[in-house]
C-alpha cells in the first residue's frame, strides 16, 4: 500500500516538475518573442523617424496654412526661373475648406483698387437642403483663364488675348468697351467699369474725420494691373473698359502669390505651375475629386475645384 502511494506521489512530483519546467520554458519563449517584437518596433520607430526626417521638406501640405504658403512660394520661384512658355499657371480651390468669409474678394478689391460694380472674384452662395436640415455651400469664381477662351475671338479689336504663359489679358488702351466679351464668357467672369466711385454720393462737411475729399485720394490711387501703373482719372482707361481677374500677374512676376491665395483664412486657394510635377498644385489636381466648371463647353479652364 505504501509502495503504491509512494509511486503515485513520485508520478505527481514528476508531473509538477515537468509542468513547472514547461512554464519556465514557455515564459522564456514568450519573453524572447516579446523582446523580438519590441526590438522590431524600436527599429520601425527609428526607421520611421529617419524617413520623416529625410522627407521633412516634403511634409509641407495644405493642412498647414504657413507650410502651404511657403511651399507655393518655393514653387513660384522655381517656375519663374523657367521660360514663360513652359509655365502653366493654374488655380486650385478646395470647396471643402471654403467658409464663405469673402476675404479673397475683399483682398482682390484692395489689391486692384476695384470700383463699385467691378468684382474679379465673387463668392457664389447656395442654400441646400430642407429646413431644419439645411446648409450653405460656397463657390469662389475667378476668371477661369481658359485655354480655349470664347472671349478672345469675339473681340473686334483684339484687345483680349492670351499671353505665352496662358493668362487671358485685356489691353485697356486697345479696348473700345463694346462688351462682346462679357456676353461670350460662359462664367460671367467679366464686368464693365462705368467710372463709378464709392464716394460719389458721400457728404462733404466740416468735422468729418474722412470726408469726400480724403476718400477721393484712395479712389484715385494708382493700381498696377498687368504691371502698368494707372491712376484712376475721368474717361481714362480702365474706365470705359471691360475688366476681369488676371491671377494678380503683377504680383506673380515679382515672386508674390495672388492676393486671394495669401488672404484665404482656410487655405482653400492654391496657385502654381501645373507643368512642375513637384508643385503643390500639380499634386492637388491629380486627385480623383477634382472638377472644372462647364468642361462640356470645351473651354479648358485653368481653375480646378476639389469637392
Amino acid at each position: 500500500m505504501s509502495t503504491q502511494a509512494d509511486s503515485i506521489k513520485g508520478d505527481s512530483a514528476r508531473r509538477d516538475f515537468l509542468r513547472a519546467l514547461a512554464g519556465v520554458t514557455g515564459a522564456a519563449v514568450a519573453f524572447s518573442e516579446l523582446s523580438a517584437i519590441a526590438a522590431q518596433a524600436q527599429d520601425t520607430d527609428v526607421e520611421s523617424t529617419a524617413v520623416a526626417a529625410s522627407g521633412a521638406s516634403e511634409a509641407l501640405t495644405s493642412t498647414d496654412h504657413a507650410s502651404a504658403l511657403e511651399r507655393m512660394r518655393a514653387d513660384l520661384e522655381r517656375a519663374l526661373r523657367k521660360p514663360a512658355e513652359e509655365r502653366h499657371w493654374v488655380m486650385v480651390i478646395d470647396l471643402r475648406k471654403c467658409v464663405g468669409c469673402q476675404a479673397c474678394t475683399i483682398s482682390c478689391v484692395a489689391e486692384n483698387h476695384l470700383p463699385p460694380g467691378v468684382v474679379y472674384r465673387p463668392v457664389l452662395e447656395e442654400e441646400i437642403g430642407t429646413y431644419p436640415n439645411v446648409a450653405r455651400r460656397f463657390l469662389p469664381r475667378p476668371c477661369m483663364q481658359c485655354d480655349q477662351p470664347p472671349c478672345v475671338p469675339v473681340c473686334p479689336v483684339n484687345a483680349t488675348y492670351k499671353t505665352v504663359d496662358g493668362i487671358v489679358t485685356i489691353d485697356y488702351d486697345q479696348c473700345i468697351g463694346c462688351r462682346y466679351c462679357i456676353s461670350a464668357c460662359p462664367y460671367g467672369a467679366r464686368t464693365f467699369d462705368f467710372g463709378d466711385t464709392y464716394n460719389q454720393n458721400a457728404p462733404e462737411a466740416e468735422g468729418l474725420i474722412v470726408g469726400k475729399a480724403k476718400a477721393t485720394e484712395y479712389e484715385e490711387a494708382t493700381n498696377f494691373e498687368y504691371g502698368e501703373p494707372r491712376k484712376r482719372e475721368h474717361d481714362v482707361s480702365p474706365i470705359g473698359n471691360v475688366r476681369k481677374c488676371h491671377f494678380c500677374m503683377h504680383r506673380v512676376k515679382n515672386g508674390m502669390l495672388p492676393a486671394c491665395v495669401t488672404t484665404c483664412i482656410g487655405t482653400a486657394t492654391f496657385f502654381g505651375d501645373a507643368n512642375d510635377p513637384e508643385s503643390l498644385v500639380a499634386e492637388l489636381i491629380g486627385n480623383p475629386n477634382v472638377m472644372r466648371l462647364k468642361e462640356e463647353l470645351g473651354t479648358e479652364p485653368r481653375v480646378y475645384y476639389l469637392t
